[in-house]
């Protein structure tokens, strides 16, 4: 592998080759208010520990408007992902509980109820209020008495208590500086069944240093002083040269074996994240693991299913039980709620079962395990499920 280029290109299952010399990249920073968007990304980095929620997450966030709505279609998401849109709706859920309340929601309707929720204020009758903001709208306060099934002293208090929410809680941020996040790598198909891996030129510096300057003014120097002032000058622009070159190829490359080791990932799913640690890709490159890590954050990359930062694609691993390759806690996560969202009346898998299941698939893991992942995804018991079913299947009485 050969640090020096702005590429590489990928052929499925081989290694990088890279290709011809560019220019490099360095970071540039303005110091400002957090934008709504890093505030939520920062809680979803401390409260969402599972890769797979977290690269869904990161598209429901960048479908905020600024007042903190969701826009967009959920489909789109699902067919990016190549997820269900259940997983969708459940990682959906969990944002909603994010600060500031009322993020995530659809419509004012439900900006409104999961503040109330929050405060723990969502009763029937606040319920059939939300029902009926169109009555509130103008101002027909007989018909709200009658839908909500409350008196005028109880109808002003539950009014008043929708006065103090924010219908617009994204607006708390700051929005001055909206702009979307450019990509420092892009990757692209190269229609052959691998991918090309490049550095974003629109990020690039341009920072040279000019010889001939150089080679002129030091004809003219006349003191030691001023030969050794300019010398030191010359040194340390090409030090700088150097140093933004040498920090673009280690961007490169960490991020070439990132897209060479979750292949899988780019080319099915969010359910084929692969295990990986810094470690793996601090070994593969030859780089200290720290060094990774500082390349991996705040740096991102476009790839055909969206923008993400790089240190999104590390996960945890579960060992395979035949001895092969090991399997990330998120597809066997998947894979969990693929076997019971498949589940009839007639087979609720128990989580035994679903060891049994699993291991047959060639994942080694024990059925606490499984349990703690299912609570984990608010799934409940097999007993619960068949009880469900059975309540469902039970036709209704008059």
């Amino acid at each position: 592998m050969d640090a020096g280029g702005s590429a590489y290109a990928f052929t499925r299952g081989a290694g990088p080759t890279s290709f011809e010399t560019d220019e490099n990249a360095i970071e540039q920073t303005a110091s400002r208010e957090k934008s709504l968007r890093e505030h939520l990304l920062d809680q979803l980095h401390v409260d969402v520990v599972e890769p797979i929620d977290r690269v869904i997450g990161v598209h429901l966030i960048d479908m905020l408007d600024e007042t903190g709505y969701l826009t967009g279609d959920m489909d789109g998401v699902a067919q990016l992902l190549n997820c269900s849109n259940e997983q969708i709706e459940a990682t959906l859920e969990r944002l909603r509980g994010f600060d500031p309340a009322g993020v995530f929601a659809r419509n004012l309707k439900e900006c409104l109820a999961i503040q109330l929720k929050e405060r723990d204020r969502l009763d029937p009758s606040m319920g059939k209020l939300l029902d009926n903001l169109y009555m509130l709208g103008r101002h027909d306060f007989a018909s709200l008495k009658r839908a909500c099934g409350v008196d005028e002293d109880d109808l002003a208090e539950m009014i008043a208590e929708l006065k103090a929410l924010n219908p617009k809680p994204g607006l708390a941020f700051d929005t001055t500086v909206v702009q979307a996040i450019t990509p420092d790598v892009m990757m692209r198909s190269d229609n052959a069944g691998g991918w090309i891996v490049e550095l974003n030129t629109d990020t690039l510096p341009r920072v040279l240093v000019n010889a001939h300057y150089y080679a002129r003014v030091s004809r003219g120097v006349r003191t030691k002083e001023e030969k050794a002032y300019i010398s030191e000058c010359f040194q340390s622009a090409s030090w700088l040269v150097k140093s933004l070159h040498q920090r673009a190829n280690t961007i490169l490359k960490v991020a070439a074996e990132i897209v060479r080791q979750q292949d899988a990932f780019f080319a099915h799913g969010v359910q084929f994240l692969k295990p990986l640690v810094l470690r793996d890709i601090a070994a593969a490159i030859a780089m200290h693991k720290s060094t990774v890590s500082r390349v991996t954050t705040n740096k991102y990359i476009a790839t055909p299913r969206g923008v993400y930062e790089l240190k999104y694609f590390f996960t945890s691993a579960i060992p395979s039980a035949g001895g092969g390759a090991s399997h990330s806690a998120e597809s066997v996560r998947f894979r969990i709620r693929m076997l019971i969202d498949a589940e009839t009346l007639n087979e609720v898998l128990s989580d035994d079962r679903i060891v049994e299941i699993l291991r047959g698939e060639g994942v080694e893991i024990a059925r606490r395990t499984v349990a703690k992942y299912r609570e984990a995804m608010k799934i409940p018991s097999s007993v619960q499920r068949r009880r469900e079913k059975m309540l469902e299947r039970r036709p209704n009485r008059p």
